[in-house]
């Protein structure tokens, strides 16, 4: 090619380059800029600041029945019968599947967090940081990993087989603290609190803080019509006798707290999952031992500035008319 030929190729347009998308770590960065704007304590600035330490994780691959939704490690895979192996396929997980799972950003837990720490402390003082904590039904690691850098014992327990199988022992134990906090620890653990002896071994005492989203809300516990059991929320125990467990497993003065989104519920059919409020009466709470600091508190408007913030509304879901959100926080009473 001529030197002439040549210049004029540099000179001709060029085919735009599509920008690469972003990692999901560089994603939940992004939206905790967006997010800290909508925050006030301490605790909960630094759990979104923490994103900044968040490692990034690879595609990873899971035994799973797609039929029954059953998954299996590795080892449990191997103990089962031959006949009993054939029926599981290996399953794909992409990278944004570790942070996300079927639960969303966990940077959604920002607001429940807010309302903690300003009902419980001063917005100044950092209500988070160095406790241990204990999710109910936890849906996704993002959130607890968050904790753990803050210094946080950080457990979760919840009963779905895939999570279970997915996430491995190397997600778990010493995580390293950042922006000059202590090492945090991380467990998690799989099986139905309170019901099973072992899940109450492995998660053990002593909480700051036991906090629940999107799990304990009263249409999936104490529904107001006959559902299909698939669709609610089995604890094992009778609603009544899961408060003193609750109250068992929480320091004097420890924070339980409820924080449930939920979707308008429906005119032609009653769904469960739209009726975030608490699943448990005031007179149970205080049976139970708990000083109630709020009770099935209206949050929408908030949800909402979280729900923008996130940009739920360019993933397809409607927010206003259709995105509601409650929350209960009670303290354990005692010294």
């Amino acid at each position: 090619m001529s030197l002439a030929l040549s210049v004029l190729a540099l000179l001709a347009p060029q085919a735009p380059q599509e920008a690469a998308a972003p990692t999901p770590v560089a994603s939940l960065r992004a939206e905790a800029e967006r997010v800290l704007a909508l925050v006030e304590c301490a605790g909960t600035k630094a759990f979104l600041a923490a994103t900044s330490a968040l490692p990034e994780v690879g595609t990873r691959v899971v035994a799973y029945d797609a039929k029954t939704r059953e998954a299996r490690t590795a080892d449990e895979l191997a103990a089962l019968p031959e006949a009993e192996r054939a029926r599981f396929e290996p399953a794909s997980f992409g990278p944004d599947f570790y942070y996300t799972t079927r639960s969303g950003s966990p940077l959604a837990y920002a607001r429940a967090l807010d309302v903690i720490g300003k009902l419980s402390a001063k917005p100044t003082e950092d209500a988070l940081s160095g406790k241990r904590i204990l999710d109910f039904g936890f849906g996704g690691i993002g959130h607890l990993r968050l904790l753990a850098s803050l210094g946080c014992d950080a457990v979760g327990v919840d009963v779905d087989p895939l999570l279970h199988a997915y996430y491995r022992a190397e997600d778990q134990g010493a995580i390293a603290g950042v922006n000059g906090a202590r090492a945090g620890k991380l467990t998690l653990v799989h099986g139905r609190f309170p019901a099973e002896e072992r899940v109450r071994n492995e998660i053990g005492t002593g909480f700051d803080l036991v906090l629940s989203k999107n799990t304990l809300k009263k249409g999936y516990v104490r529904p107001a019509q006959k559902v299909d059991p698939r669709m609610l929320v089995d604890l094992g125990v009778a609603p009544e006798r899961f408060l003193p467990e609750v109250a068992r497993v929480l320091k004097p003065g420890g924070i339980f707290a409820l924080y449930n989104i939920c979707p308008a519920p429906r005119a032609d059919r009653y769904i469960p999952w739209a009726y975030g409020e608490s699943p448990f009466t005031k007179e149970e709470f205080a049976a139970a031992g708990f000083e109630l600091l709020a009770f099935d508190v209206d949050d929408t408007a908030a949800l909402h500035e979280l729900a923008y913030a996130l940009k739920w509304d360019e993933q397809g879901m409607t927010i206003e008319g259709d995105t509601f959100a409650w929350y209960t926080l009670a303290r354990k009473v005692g010294a």
